[in-house]
């Protein structure tokens, strides 16, 4: 008897997992035919991987898998990939590049969103997944504080940070000679104490003060790896089941520690007067302008901060009248991006001066010339930029490590993209298209001998000669990175103040050239950055 009931619930059961084994393949599989209905040139995709297989196995990096496809798909204006079960329309034509991210943008308009700000406040509420009139009006607030009269302003606090780890370097050289450094955790550190100056008015020092809080919590929301990376990934594909089970990308811990950095910092400099060149100053003088320009009182604000965006004719409107939750998220965006983009920027280019001694030599050449100029006076913001072969060696690092591989935007109305051979693809609201930054880099056709770092092809006579669009470190169009300049200044700034001090040389864990970390969707050496810096006094 008890043998009969247990043979048919085995038997239910197993019913029940081939029905939900069916039903989970083919909802897996039915966006499969997307390419082959328009026609385009597409990799066959692989059961739940769709053509990410390498990533997920962590058998290539996702620089390697955009350069991969680029170059196997780069005879045609277009071609599809699948992420997972996502199709995404890869667009390696500069001319479509220029007509979607630029002349058609109002039909491009966003980022896709997969956190939004019910799933994820931090997240959700950042610049880069705002959508529509919310982004563009955060996007004009915003972009007052990169500048360049705002860099310069800001460029103080980030010559204090760099003075400072260029005094840490030397003290730990002291007696020694030789010191062997990894380059990520020292650029890390580096641009957590810029971002903590920059955007939250703190001052830290995370070279000296190894476990600060600032720095422990802030490695917990740029450390998109293990757990964090398999959340992430989850949300971008199966969002719905996500939200279905309420997973936050984040603890409450962490989220209550960056809203009470931002919220109490401001509230501490609205009573006492102080004034930084920070992010938060730009905030609170938005605030500021749009409580005298329309009398707002006091009970009127408690549900928020009204920002403002200059007029073309110069008089303050009152776009949106912006949450906690999204004031906060600016400065937390702000600080994700900045140092993601900034440290791997900073450990790419060391290590390529490192392998090319040659164009080392040349830039030292440069930064002492900038030095006997200065005499005793500090280095400023003007000189810095005026330095041409330090920006040429700058952007060589961007062509060959792009911070980021690529970028995306979703389609909200019909379109057509045709090409010269009379093809066409029909597109929806909410068709994806992304733009592969890593294969239009590494193209010999635009960039000969892509493998070679040289910057040579930056110079006032080649830069020139560089074709539209086939060069976009920073992304391309109104959605193209804000805080571009601050990224290269505070590279600059390490850079200058490292090589007026020390020679990068090879170590024993040197890997050279350079591979990247498999599985990794950032870009990250596979073994670490590991240099010896030699003191040149």
């Amino acid at each position: 008897m008890i043998g009969t009931v247990l043979s048919v619930l085995w038997t239910k059961w197993t019913l029940f997992l081939c029905i939900l084994l069916f039903v989970a393949y083919k909802w897996l599989t039915s966006t499969y035919d997307f390419f082959e209905k328009k026609n385009v040139k597409h990799e066959k995709p692989k059961l739940f991987f769709g053509n990410y297989r390498g990533l997920i196995l962590r058998q290539e990096s996702l620089f390697d898998l955009v350069k991969r496809f680029y170059l196997k798909f780069k005879d045609y204006k277009y071609y599809g990939t699948y992420e997972v079960r996502n199709p995404v329309l890869v667009i390696s034509s500069p001319e479509i590049i220029k007509q979607i991210a630029i002349r058609d943008f109002e039909c491009f308009l966003n980022h896709p969103v997969f956190l939004d700000a019910e799933d994820e406040p931090l997240i959700g509420n950042t610049l880069f997944f705002l959508e529509d009139q919310l982004w563009k009006d955060m996007r004009g607030t915003l972009s007052h504080a990169f500048t360049g009269s705002k860099m310069r302003q800001m460029f103080q606090l980030v010559e204090e940070c760099s003075h400072n780890a260029s005094k840490f370097l030397k003290s730990e050289a002291k007696g020694k000679g030789l010191i062997e450094m990894e380059l990520k955790d020292l650029f890390t550190r580096f641009t957590y104490d810029v971002t903590a100056t920059c955007a939250f008015g703190i001052q830290v020092n995370s070279l000296l003060e190894k476990n600060n809080q600032f720095y422990h919590m802030s490695r917990k929301a740029t450390n998109l790896s293990g757990f964090i990376a398999i959340k992430f990934f989850l949300f971008a594909n199966f969002r719905k089941i996500m939200k279905f089970f309420k997973v936050k990308l984040f603890d409450q811990k962490f989220s209550r520690y960056f809203y009470s950095l931002v919220l109490e910092t401001m509230q501490e400099r609205a009573t006492k007067g102080i004034i930084r060149p920070d992010m938060i100053h730009l905030l609170m003088e938005a605030r500021r302008g749009a409580l005298q320009a329309y009398d707002i009182g006091k009970s009127d604000i408690d549900e928020g901060f009204a920002i403002v965006q200059e007029s073309g004719v110069g008089r303050n409107i009152v776009n949106h009248i912006w949450t906690e939750n999204e004031l906060v998220a600016q400065c937390f965006g702000f600080f994700i991006a900045g140092f993601e983009m900034s440290s791997a920027l900073m450990c790419f280019c060391a290590y390529e001066l490192m392998e090319n001694p040659d164009i080392q030599q040349k830039l030292i050449e440069e930064i002492d010339q900038v030095r006997e100029r200065l005499g005793h006076r500090p280095l400023t913001y003007e000189i810095l930029q005026g330095m041409q072969y330090m920006d040429m060696v700058i952007s060589e690092t961007l062509r060959k490590w792009p911070p980021t591989p690529a970028t995306d935007r979703v389609c909200n109305k019909p379109y057509v993209i045709s090409d010269e051979a009379g093809g066409t693809v029909k597109l929806h609201p909410g068709d994806v298209v992304s733009i592969p930054i890593a294969g239009l880099h590494h193209d010999p056709d635009y960039f000969p001998n892509p493998d070679k770092f040289d910057p040579e092809r930056f110079g006032p006579e080649n830069k020139t000669q560089i074709d539209p669009f086939t060069y976009l470190p920073f992304g391309v169009g109104p959605r193209g990175c804000l805080g571009s300049r601050l990224a290269l200044m505070e590279t600059k700034a390490i850079i200058f103040h490292l090589l007026s001090e020390f020679t990068f040389e090879a170590s024993p864990r040197s890997r050279i050239p350079v591979a990247l970390k498999q599985g990794s969707f950032q870009l990250h050496a596979k073994c670490g950055f590991w240099i010896n810096f030699k003191p040149r006094k």
